[in-house]
């Protein structure tokens, strides 16, 4: 009985923290949280435009992380600025090869990373995340900071992913998306919680739309081979 009223408070408790998030939310908050779903939408489609919704959001995020004095989150969403502009870049980049240079050449196709490309990755994220972890654990009052180091690490590695063409970058934004979930919710931001939780569901279809063009790729590939 405990545990049902429980779940209904928590409930309660969630979405009356949405709503109230959502009104205290600014013009600009809206436009930066539309532009990060469209920047989604458009990456599934392998559509470059992405990057301009992407550098839209992370500007405007950047600004108003700096103005409430988060200066570390407003730190990484330069970063992801620059990997917006990097990411367009390489993304419309056409192909070295001479023969392939014409209107119709295909940009940068879909990839994969090996099992020892994936370890390297995940050991670099999980080192950085004890230092910083340990850092912050013993210098700040950082909330759950191993948690926060390993989402934060992770989506720098992740966002280079994206920028790349990397398959698995949807698995990792997947788990990295989830945790961030369970982080916010524990600070009570429930109205981002929320936005991760799409995110979420999004990634999903992310990462189905782009194995389709990754087979595609590879029937393609062996077809011209033959």
């Amino acid at each position: 009985m405990e545990t049902t009223q429980d779940t209904q408070s928590f409930s309660d408790a969630f979405i009356q923290g949405v709503i109230s998030a959502a009104q205290a939310m600014s013009y600009w908050e809206v436009i930066a949280v539309a532009l990060g779903i469209a920047y989604l939408v458009l990456a599934m489609r392998e559509n470059s435009l992405c990057w301009y919704a992407a550098f839209g959001s992370t500007a405007i995020f950047s600004w108003l992380f700096f103005d409430v004095s988060l200066v570390m989150e407003s730190a990484l969403n330069v970063y992801y600025l620059v990997m917006a502009v990097y990411g367009w870049y390489v993304w419309n980049k056409k192909p070295q090869n001479s023969a392939m240079q014409n209107e119709m050449a295909p940009k940068l196709p879909i990839s994969t990373w090996s099992a020892k490309q994936h370890s390297l990755a995940i050991g670099g994220v999980l080192v950085m995340t004890f230092i910083s972890g340990f850092l912050l654990s013993e210098n700040t009052t950082a909330v759950m900071p191993y948690l926060d180091s390993f989402t934060t690490w992770g989506a720098v590695l992740t966002t280079y992913m994206v920028a790349k063409k990397v398959l698995e970058n949807w698995i990792y934004w997947f788990v990295i998306d989830a945790i961030a979930i369970y982080l916010y919710i524990d600070r009570e931001l429930y109205l981002t919680a929320l936005l991760m939780a799409v995110y979420v569901v999004m990634v999903v279809f992310g990462y189905a739309a782009w194995l389709k063009i990754y087979q595609a790729q590879n029937h393609s590939s062996d077809a011209q081979a033959a």
